[in-house]
């Protein structure tokens, strides 16, 4: 039996995690929410996801930055997907990550609000390449 991808949501803003957590459900996957850092750290670490959707301005502005980080520390998290999901850009114009910035360590950014459908195809892009890393010998 197949099971289902885990993706978790870490975002202080329940509707807008509510939201995209009906949709990804809809969609297929299971989902999992935690409203800050400090919780997503201790689910990522329970879980283990397939892949999380990170807000960076959350208690703190930075907050998602340095959770990312102790994600990357943690050897059972380091190389799972992060897409960050922030309103950073509309918050800082001219303010601009790419997955290229090594500092931040994420796998793709999406500007809120968010293009669900989008956000949806490239989920599942990434799980499939991940898919089939695993099974590469």
């Amino acid at each position: 039996m197949h099971s289902r991808h885990k993706i978790l949501i870490v975002d202080d803003d329940p509707d807008f995690s509510q939201a995209v957590a009906s949709f990804l459900e809809a969609s297929g996957y299971d989902v999992l929410q935690a409203a800050d850092g400090t919780e997503g750290l201790k689910v990522a670490k329970a879980e283990r996801p397939d892949l999380i959707l990170m807000d960076i301005m959350m208690r703190e502005r930075t907050e998602g930055f340095f959770t990312i980080q102790e994600m990357r520390r943690t050897p059972a998290l380091k190389d799972v997907p992060i897409f960050v999901v922030s309103s950073l850009y509309a918050q800082i114009p001219g303010f601009r990550i790419t997955p290229e910035a090594s500092w931040l360590a994420h796998d793709a950014f999406f500007a809120k609000p968010v293009d669900l459908t989008q956000l949806l195809e490239k989920i599942r892009q990434r799980l499939a390449e991940t898919a089939r890393k695993e099974v590469a010998p």
